[in-house]
This record gives C-alpha cells, structure tokens and sequence, in this order.
C-alpha cells in the first residue's frame, strides 16, 4: 500500500516537467529553465508543516516550485516506518533518475506516455501559453500578498514565491550583463521572470503603435451592402400591424390630464409675450411725490448747469475781452487753473458766430457731472482719529535701541556695498568699490588693515565660528577665503593649521567650482583659498556652525545657488531646475533648512529630506534682501518697491505685516542676534529701526513698533544705504551707504 503510494507520489510530479519543458520549444532561442522536480530535501524531511509559521515558510521560499508534501503528510496521519521509508527512498530515486534524464535530455518510458497523455487532454486547449501549475481561478492575487505562496499547482501543494532578495544594484548589473533584459517580465500568477518571444514582441509592439494584433487582419475589407439600392413592389418585412397602433395610449392621456390639472391649479402658467418696447426711467425725477425716487428722503438731485455769463456772449463788453498779455498768460496754465475754460471773442452780428468748437468737450463734460454726482447722501460718523490708532507702547518703554550717531568709519574711495563684524564683536570687515577690503577696529574707527582684492567686492561674511579667524569675500567671479590674523594669535595660528591639515583625494571629483591655493605674495596678504566659478558673484554667507556657505551666481538657470564645504573642499550644486532670478540665499539659525529669495517669492527647503518645504509670497517688485530672526520662526524681506515684509512662518505663506515707512528701495535688512531689533537701509538715505518682539507663547501674534529713524548718509548717484548690520552683543547698528563710509549708531 505504502510503495503504490510512493509510486503515485513520484509518478504525478514526473508529468509536469514534460509539459514545462514543451512550451520553451516553442521559442527561437530556448533557453533551460530549473527543472520543477529539484525540491528542497527540507521540504520532504518535516513531517507535517502545521508548527511552521509564516516568516519561517517565507525562508524557504527561494524555490521556483517547492513542493511541500504537507497536505499528503497530513493525510497519512502518523503512519510512518518501513514503508514511509520506502516510499521516500522511491520518491528521492525517481526524482533521481528524472533530473538525469532531464539533464541528458532523454525521456524515460514513464514521462513519455504521460506526455503523449497531456498532449491528448490538451489538444483542443487554448491556454497552452499560460502557466497551468497555479490553478486559482479568478481569485483576486492580492489576497496572496501576506503569503509566502502565490496559488496552488494541479495537486493542490502550495506554489511559493520566488526569494525577492535582489536590490536595484543588481537589477542595474542584469541590465547591463543580460542582453535579453528588455524583453524579460515577471508573470504575476507564480511570479517567474520569463523571457518573451519574437512573436510576443512583435505583438506588443504592433499594439503599442495602435495596430490590430493579428497581422493577417485587414481593416479595409469592401463592404458589403445587406440591403439592395433597388425600389421594390414589396415591403422587406411583411408584419401585419400591431393592434396597440389603432389604440390610443393610457399612459399619454394619463400625462395629459395632470398638466390640464395643473393649469387648472395654476401650477403652470401660460408664457406671456415680452413686451419688445425698452423701458426708460426718469433717474433724477423728485417733482412726483408717489414716483419711486421721490420717495427717497436722502436722495440728491441732479447738478443744474450753470448758466452763461457775459463773457460767452457773441459781443461781450469790452472789458471781458483779453488782451495780448492775458492771452499769452491764459495759453501757459494749466487747464484747472485757468477761470474761464475758453477766450472770450467778439462778432459783428450772430450770422458770423462760427460752428461752435468746443461742444463735444462740454457736453462731455456735462455727462462726467450726471455719472459722478452721489445718488444718496451719505451721513458721516464723527470718530475720532485717535481712536483709530492702535495703542503701542512708548518708544521710551522698549528701549535699549540705536538712537545717534556715534562713529564714522572714513577711507574708503566708492561706495561701501557690504559689511560683516566679527563674532566676538571687536572687527568690522568691509568691501568696496574701490577694489579693497578694509578691517576696522569697532571702538576706535581705526583701519587695521587694507587688503586690495582688484576688483569690486560684492558681499562679504565673517565666519560666525569663535574658533575660526576667516573671512569670505565675494570678487567678481570668486570667493576669496582670508584669515585676517586679528585678535587671539591662536585662533589664528589654528586656522592655519585647519585650512593646512587637507589632503587632496587621489581623484578629484567633478565639482561645479575650483578650490585653489593662495600663492606666497597672496599669503602674505593674508588670501589662504580661492573658490573659483564660472559667473560673477553676488552674495556669499555661512552656515551657523561656520563649516559651510551658501553663494548666489549671477546667471540663469539652476545653478546659480552653489553650498561649499570648507573642510572637506567640495561644492554641489543643491537645485536641478530653476525657479526664477534667484537674489538672496540664507540659512536657517536651527534646523537644516535654507532659504532662497527669488524675485517674487521666498522659498523654504529642507536640505536633509531634500525637499520644498514652504513657499512664502511677499507679493512686492522685487525682492532686494532677506534675514531669518535668531529663533528662526520668522523672515524679513525687503523690496524695491520701498515695502519691508514680516513672514510668521508659523502663521501663513502671505504677510503677516507689511511696513511702508520707506520713501525709496530697500537695499538691506538685519536682524539683532540678542535683542528684540530688526533694521531697514534704503535709498532715501536712512536706516529705521523697529522693536519686534516674539513671544514664545504660539497664540500671541509678534509686537512690531517702529522707534528710531536714523540719518547721517549722502545720497550719491540715487544710492543711499546699502547695507545694514547689528553688533552681535551691543544694541548697536552698522550702515554703509554709497559716500564712502561707514557709520555706528549707538
């Protein structure tokens, strides 16, 4: 009983091999698929798999058909020993003997009557090219997709999924190593990879291009006429009528008699002919009392034209008549200043009055007094002025802030476009037209230092790191990193040693920038690198932690945003596509996040996730400068339409505020490290502080009180101030403008 077991076992797995291996002669290129038979021993040592969970079934799902003898094992019950043994030995021994006829590729006697049997059964079958082991019918595939197994096979064994372990490096490395990928797809009822025919993608791409799938199908076949073009004595059909033709319908007189009801009801009613005669209205009639507008007690009547003078007569007197000088004096005012709007003439007799010239220009006139005259009288409510104004606090109570002017910083020939202090507060750095940047001693006004750069220096930043001694300046189409040597001599010395301590990689990447060593005359200067690109550039500033910076190209497209890193020497290029003229860059105090100021909007990425985060419309023309306050939930923006933007982060994308306080275009904008301070500089040559207080308390909206309007530059070619800085301890504000110096308010 045992053996016929192990022979029915053995002998039912042999079948479908032939039937796999059958269907690739069918190919021009047949390539060997693993045989179905070569079954894990695993899978036939356990005696029942009812204790093995999903996650361990999953391990062993790496076989293309494992046939797991679970169901079987289950039916036999415990009955195990000699005759278990022997049906496993049979089935091991016939697994044996197949996969070395399969491999010499001669059909033992068994599979050859079983295929000549198949081929019987499936003669007249038309699904000879799909794959008849997964027999589940119509079930939806997605029931499988917490399953180790994908369907069930012919007897009933479970068809498990193949072992998904392969990335997309190794799909990259297929690609390039298989010259059959393109045509390789994953059937989703067993999940095989299978590699498709000529004929299938020759099918496909007849498909693809919008033509039928059968090639021999042709689509302009003649048409044939059923019906001949001949008039002919007898009808086609010859049906006698139906007798509901001659019976009137219940279901329309139905219809009829609930619309006669309804008229009747005066539910419906008739449609009444529209009067074609337009309807005109008096709209200033007041003379009746029962017409409509006189009824209107707060109604005004039409202006009365005024009557004619003397002066319009055809033979005024003479003294209404102007003389030469009147004449010449009435042509230079203007129209509205003018007490008569024409020249007053003289005629012999009113048959040599001329057609009279100006009667479109009256009458014109005459309409503009009918449109623009109020139709009601409106009653005015007496408020008083000061109750409109919302109660701010003193400027006295939210002092300390700038007041007067303290020091100026003179030596510079041109205009002083950028400055920057140093992080402890002692050094002012600032770059000029001139083609030279000057260090400054903050308490003393004194030059410490000239370094001439040779061109104009567009902006300039100190690292904002106490331990680093450097600073970045923007020349033409560089960024030069200097170490100023001023201050501790061992911060300085350290710089050196940090700048020093790079080893160049062996290959050097392809980077959007150069990194070049200073020369010996540079160093001495005090020049250590040069950052070289391929576009001028207009605004370089540093990172927090004083490792990295952010620089703005003066081109089109998407790199003109460029991050450098100081420590490993190395530039990317962050954006692939541009979104506008980009005009200023910065970074956010505490999180990884950067700003970028285009010209008609702000836009907020995340440099970790690599994504948009918020945009933020100002809704000005156009955007000149940015800041971030120090807690880093609100932005400052301004404008050359003269408007200086606050943006709650937290609140909304449109303003939260918006200050006109300025008569002309915005150039720069800062916020106070430490203090509650924010300033403005602009052309009209002033710089306006403001007190603006964020609370840390969600629900309360930000304080914003102008206090202080500073004056002390000369404008010079329409420029005013061009860039404005706070200390970084003291309530203090730096300003250079377009005369050459630099001012401190205090």
């Amino acid at each position: 009983m045992a053996g016929s077991r192990g022979a029915g076992r053995t002998a039912a797995p042999s079948v479908r091999p032939e039937k796999r291996r059958s269907e690739p002669e069918l190919e021009p290129e047949p390539e060997p698929e693993p045989p179905l038979l070569c079954t894990s021993p695993l899978s036939h040592s356990t005696g029942s798999d009812s204790g093995v969970s999903d996650s361990e079934e999953s391990v062993f799902s790496g076989l293309d058909d494992s046939g797991s003898d679970s169901s079987e094992d289950d039916d036999e019950g415990n009955e195990e020993g000699e005759d278990g043994a022997l049906s496993d030995e049979g089935h091991s021994g016939m697994e044996k003997t197949t996969e070395e006829q399969v491999q010499d590729g001669s059909p033992g006697p068994r599979t050859e009557v079983a295929s000549t049997r198949i081929g019987d059964e499936y003669a007249e079958d038309s699904s000879d090219e799909e794959d008849i082991r997964n027999t589940v019918g119509n079930v939806p595939l997605e029931w499988y997709d917490d399953f180790p197994h994908v369907g069930y096979d012919l007897d009933g064994r479970r068809i498990y999924k193949p072992l998904r372990t392969r990335d997309e490096l190794d799909q990259f490395l297929d690609k390039m190593d298989d010259p059959d990928y393109w045509r390789t797809v994953q059937d989703p009822m067993t999940g095989q990879d299978l590699r498709l025919t000529d004929e299938q993608v020759a099918l496909v791409r007849r498909l693809q291009s919008g033509q039928f799938g059968d090639m021999g199908f042709n689509p302009y076949e003649p048409a044939v006429d059923f019906f001949s073009g001949d008039v002919m004595i007898h009808p086609v059909t010859n049906r006698p009528a139906d007798k509901r033709s001659f019976i009137p319908s219940l279901v329309e007189k139905e219809k009829v008699s609930r619309m006669v009801h309804a008229i009747k009801m005066g539910w419906i009613q008739p449609r009444r002919p529209r009067d074609p005669t337009p309807s005109f209205y008096d709209l200033w009639a007041q003379e009746d009392p029962n017409a409509v507008l006189g009824r209107h007690k707060m109604h005004v009547p039409a202006p009365k034209l005024a009557l004619p003078g003397h002066a319009e007569s055809y033979n005024p007197p003479p003294e209404y008549l102007l003389s030469e000088e009147e004449r010449l004096v009435w042509e230079q005012q203007e129209p509205g200043e003018r007490k008569l709007s024409f020249l007053p003439r003289k005629f012999p007799s009113l048959r040599a009055v001329p057609a009279y010239g100006r009667f479109i220009q009256e009458r014109f006139e005459r309409c503009l007094d009918l449109y623009l005259c109020p139709r009601q009288r409106k009653m005015r409510v007496n408020v008083d002025p000061e109750d409109l104004i919302p109660k701010l606090p003193r400027p006295r109570d939210l002092q300390p802030f700038p007041t007067c002017q303290a020091l100026v910083y003179r030596g510079h020939s041109d205009l002083v476009r950028c400055l920057s202090v140093s992080p402890g507060g002692q050094w002012l750095v600032s770059g000029s037209d001139d083609g030279s940047l000057r260090f400054w001693e903050v308490a003393t006004a004194r030059c410490v230092r000239t370094v001439p750069v040779g061109g104009v220096v567009k902006s300039v930043a100190w690292n904002p790191s106490p331990t680093v001694c450097l600073v970045a300046a923007a020349v033409e189409d560089s960024v030069l990193l200097l170490n100023p040597a001023l201050g501790d001599r061992l911060v300085a010395g350290s710089t050196d040693q940090l700048l020093s301590a790079f080893v160049p990689p062996e290959e050097p990447p392809l980077q959007p920038a150069r990194w070049l060593e200073a020369s010996e005359e540079e160093r001495q200067v005090g020049l250590r690198l040069r950052v070289c690109h391929s576009k001028p550039v207009t605004q370089v500033t540093w990172h927090g932690r004083g490792d990295y910076l952010a620089v703005v190209l003066a081109t089109q497209g998407h790199t003109q945003v460029l991050i450098h890193q100081l420590s490993r020497r190395r530039s990317q290029s962050p954006f692939r596509r541009s979104h506008g003229q980009v005009q200023r860059v910065a970074f956010h105090p505490a999180r990884p996040f950067l700003l970028v100021a285009s010209q008609r909007s702000v836009r907020l990425y995340h440099l970790l996730r690599q994504e948009l985060t918020k945009k933020l419309m100002p809704n000005c023309k156009w955007v000149s400068s940015l800041a971030v306050h120090p807690a880093g939930d609100n932005v400052i923006c301004g404008s050359y339409d003269s408007k200086l933007v606050w943006f709650d982060l937290d609140l909304s994308t449109k303003p939260y505020r918006m200050l006109r306080h300025h008569k002309k275009a915005l150039r720069a904008v800062a916020f106070h490290p430490r203090y509650p301070l924010f300033a403005s500089g602009s052309d009209d040559g002033s710089v306006i502080v403001c007190h603006g207080m964020v609370y840390n308390d969600l629900l309360q909206n930000p304080l914003l009180v102008p206090v202080k309007v500073l004056k002390g530059h000369a404008l010079t070619r329409d420029l005013g101030v061009l860039d404005v800085i706070f200390h970084p301890t003291q309530p203090w504000v730096f300003s250079s403008g377009a005369d050459g110096t630099i001012r401190l308010f205090t």
